[in-house]
């Protein structure tokens, strides 16, 4: 990939404290919108209302987050792409989402070059059931994908849930057709729609299920990581390769993203703010140790390089399963 434009934005002063809003060389003279591309209430929502405080108090000015949901992501991505490039319009994401709407064709003619990166936490997706249900375990949930019919509610192909089930229908190693997808315009939305029963399961992400596992509405059977999750107030949950020795796994990133195009110091000020505030956001901290994220913030080319085995992860799955209509290559991506 070409690494050249995010390399340039690594630049940064060294100072001994974290800068004043005043000292940093952009001063925005109005809000900044980040368009979050799902609904409110799911995981992308619930860390960018994080994160957007942090960012508000460095830069001096109000940062309005905007829910834009629609076509898996794409619509509020395509709508952050398309404003002017000044630095005031920005997307909220999981990284493999904006470096693969090119693929699936959601999005023409983009790829993750089309950013500058700033990532905060990872995500892990959990399998859980409706409390109700007869399931009690991960084998026995995929027994019935096999054998019978079950209702999966996600966000939709593209989100994190839906790339989560069809992981465990290509790594379970057998014919899980009986597992119907049923999608929903966020996590929070498929999320409770498990809960309330409208659906038997889902695959969203953990951060999107804590409140309903604590509340005994929804039961995990297992974790997609080679760890347990442990959250407070939760009994561990069992990691997948528990059940599936083989099942790959790449830690699933999120974070904000600027349109390249604006000026320099648009980056250069951002990337000192997540240098100076947001890595080390005890706010942050507080809430990926709540939900069950990996506190995990880094910019520029060390987000990039952190990220992009799950980047190549998803996109060479879409090869795999028949939903690309752009090889990957094309938007230099290489699959092995």
């Amino acid at each position: 990939m070409n690494y050249r434009f995010i390399v340039g934005l690594m630049a940064a002063t060294c100072i001994s404290a974290p800068a004043l809003a005043d000292e940093y060389s952009w001063k925005p003279d109005r809000p900044i919108n980040i368009i979050v591309p799902w609904s409110a209430g799911g995981s992308t929502d619930q860390v960018t209302r994080v994160v957007a405080p942090i960012l508000e108090e460095a830069l001096g000015t109000e940062v309005v987050v905007v829910n834009q949901p629609g076509a898996s992501g794409s619509t509020g991505t395509k709508a952050a792409l398309d404003a002017p490039r000044d630095g005031y319009t920005w997307t909220a994401n999981a990284i493999a989402n904006n470096a693969t709407y090119s693929v699936t064709g959601l999005i023409e003619d983009t790829s993750i070059d089309d950013y500058a990166i700033y990532l905060h936490v990872a995500n892990v997706p959990v399998v859980s059931v409706n409390a109700n249900t007869d399931y009690q375990d991960f084998p026995g949930l995929l027994e019935a994908m096999e054998s019978g019919s079950v209702t999966v509610g996600t966000a939709g192909v593209n989100s994190s849930g839906g790339m989560a089930l069809a992981a465990i229908k290509e790594g379970a190693g057998k014919d899980l057709s009986g597992a119907r997808m049923i999608t929903y315009d966020g996590g929070n939305p498929a999320v409770i729609a498990a809960a309330s029963g409208e659906v038997d399961a889902t695959t969203q992400l953990a951060v999107e299920q804590t409140e309903m596992i604590r509340a005994g509405r929804l039961r995990p059977l297992t974790v997609l990581s080679d760890t347990a999750l442990e959250v407070e107030g939760i009994d561990p949950v069992p990691p997948i390769t528990e059940f599936l020795p083989d099942f790959h796994v790449a830690a699933d990133y999120f974070g904000v993203f600027i349109p390249v195009g604006a000026p320099d110091e648009v980056y250069e000020t951002v990337d000192q703010v997540w240098k100076d505030h947001v890595m080390n956001s005890e706010a942050l901290k507080s809430y990926a140790n709540d939900r069950g994220a990996v506190f995990a913030p880094s910019y520029g080319k060390a987000a990039l390089d952190k990220a992009m085995p799950v980047v190549i992860s998803e996109a060479c799955a879409r090869v795999t399963r028949g939903e690309a209509v752009v090889d990957p290559s094309e938007i230099g991506i290489d699959c092995p």
